[in-house]
């Protein structure tokens, strides 16, 4: 008999889809890697389990441990799920500008949902990276995996997400584009096909108001203004965000990503979300592969 052993066996190994309406008169083939296609429907998911496991090798997370994680929401689920597979508790903290959808999710998932404001700044006692960290420390037996900093979630895009590409495009990808959160997903995806290939190109797409085309274009941090989009950007440089794979970031405002996502809406239902990344096409022949997520999660078509 053919199946799974558990729900974690279904994640990765996402399939490619052509991205016909949106592409209509432009050269390049765009493809869309489907990682709705998840058990939590996003690129998470990959990283839930990467992190577990090295918590679980290392003698991190002993059995009965809890999970505590701060979070925009698609890490928090791809834990989530992971840790009900593995008998694990979880409390995840959220900012009140994530989408109450998330936060219904994760606890229909059977995790502790706590809210914080989204207005604390880094490093404040109210800020919800602190929050998480705080309730971490005083929870016996919690792991607190913080994806910003942890090497398995861009390792996680290393092993799995770049090779999968490689082969699904057989090589002749030009082009990868993906939002920055934690930088994961972009820092280990970009890793493995630039050693594959070093002429591809990797584009990350940055909400006007973050750090990451700055820094990028300068190697300094400016001062942050708010964005409406979830998820991606940020107002420090996490570890996870490894600048030297990555060739450019493009700016994108709220209203391109609105208007981006509603117009894949017809073409992909549900397989975006408010993050889908609006950007500049070359005009010449050209290959490219996006990660995309659901957008019952309020996710996007790139994922950091």
């Amino acid at each position: 008999m053919d199946y799974y052993e558990n729900v974690l066996g279904l994640v990765g190994h996402t399939p490619l889809v052509k991205l016909n309406r949106l592409n209509k008169g432009l050269k390049p083939l765009i493809l869309a890697k489907m990682e709705n296609l998840n058990p939590g429907f996003s690129v998470k998911d990959r990283i839930g389990i990467s992190m577990i496991d090295a918590a679980e090798r290392a003698g991190i997370l002993k059995p009965g441990g809890t999970i505590v994680e701060a979070t925009s929401g698609n890490t928090g689920i791809g834990l989530a799920i992971a840790a009900s597979v593995r008998g694990y508790q979880c409390i995840f903290v959220m900012t009140d500008k994530a989408s109450v959808e998330k936060s219904r999710y994760l606890k229909a998932l059977g995790a502790d949902v706590v809210i914080t404001p989204v207005s604390a700044k880094p490093g404040t006692p109210d800020h919800y990276v602190s929050t998480a960290r705080r309730i971490a420390a005083e929870t016996p037996n919690s792991f607190y995996p913080d994806p910003y900093s942890h090497p398995a979630n861009p390792e996680a895009h290393y092993r799995t997400t770049g090779p999968e590409l490689w082969e699904q495009t057989e090589g002749k990808m030009t082009h990868f584009v993906s939002g920055i959160g934690t930088g994961g997903t972009i820092s280990g995806t970009g890793r493995f096909l630039k050693e594959k290939n070093p002429n591809i190109r990797i584009i990350g797409a940055d909400p006007f108001g973050s750090i990451y085309k700055t820094y990028k274009e300068t190697g300094t941090i400016p001062e942050t203004t708010p964005y409406l989009v979830e998820g991606i950007g940020q107002e420090v440089l996490p570890a996870n965000a490894h600048m030297q794979y990555v060739d450019e970031v493009l700016n994108v405002s709220d209203h391109d990503s609105f208007e981006t996502a509603r117009q894949l809406g017809p073409i992909a239902p549900r397989h975006c979300g408010s993050r889908a990344i609006w950007t500049k096409t070359p005009s010449s022949s050209s290959s490219f592969a996006t990660p995309a997520n659901t957008i019952s999660r309020n996710s996007t078509l790139t994922n950091g």
